[in-house]
């Protein structure tokens, strides 16, 4: 009886939910609802209509009379003269990505902010004339390198997969090889072959006995010129 008696408290207090679909209930419920847009007018949600934020056309300026680039506005210098050339840099950025493969992997040689400074550079509206400046032949870019030199590119990230196979394979026999009992017993005799010949002193006795000679030809010449010039 306790259980049951809480049981019925516990389901007293639960909230009523109506079996009958929204769209089916009483009209007149629906009476003291007000849209959100009735309540609060969108122009009073935003600066300016919502028509205004749309971006332009990729590549296109917005239509009309270009402002004075210094005396406008921010967001007009953006639309007129930043926006156009940006964001068509940006879709071609998407695109030398795909075709590097850059959303295969997380490594790759493709260098998203060196794209797009040769690509805005070269697509300069004051350049239009002139020929296709590599980045490294940028003026601003050597200038930098020069201060800023760069690591050497890793060589897992200039080789192929095929290439990199290669190695791989061929490091892995190499090994396979030296591990060989024979290969074993032949590096060993080799090693002591070195040790028992000291090939090492040799080599150094060798340059020791070459630079004494041409210490001693260097000072009997000199000792001959300076007698010769005495006389």
């Amino acid at each position: 009886m306790a259980a049951g008696g809480h049981g019925a408290e516990h389901e007293a207090e639960q909230p009523q939910v109506s079996d009958v679909p929204q769209s089916k209930q009483d009209p007149e419920s629906k009476q003291g609802s007000v849209p959100l847009e009735a309540a609060i007018p969108m122009e009073q949600l935003f600066s300016a209509p919502a028509a205004q934020y749309l971006l332009p056309i990729l590549g296109e300026a917005p239509l009309g009379e270009p402002p004075d680039p210094k005396k406008c506005s921010p967001r007009e210098y953006l639309e007129f003269y930043i926006f156009p050339v940006l964001l068509p840099g940006l879709a071609a950025l998407l695109h030398e990505a795909e075709k590097e493969k850059c959303f295969e992997g997380k490594r790759t040689t493709f260098i998203p902010s060196d794209f797009l400074t040769e690509w805005l550079y070269n697509k300069n509206p004051k350049r239009k004339d002139e020929s296709f400046t590599g980045l490294f032949s940028i003026p601003f870019v050597k200038d930098w390198l020069k201060d800023h030199p760069r690591p050497a590119v890793p060589l897992s990230l200039l080789l192929s997969e095929e290439e990199a196979s290669i190695l791989i394979q061929s490091f892995w026999r190499g090994y396979r090889v030296r591990c060989d009992s024979e290969i074993q017993e032949l590096r060993q005799w080799q090693k002591k072959l070195r040790e028992e010949r000291h090939i090492n002193e040799v080599v150094k006795k060798f340059w020791a006995k070459q630079e004494a000679k041409a210490l001693f030809l260097y000072a009997f010449y000199e000792l001959t010129f300076s007698r010769l010039g005495a006389h």
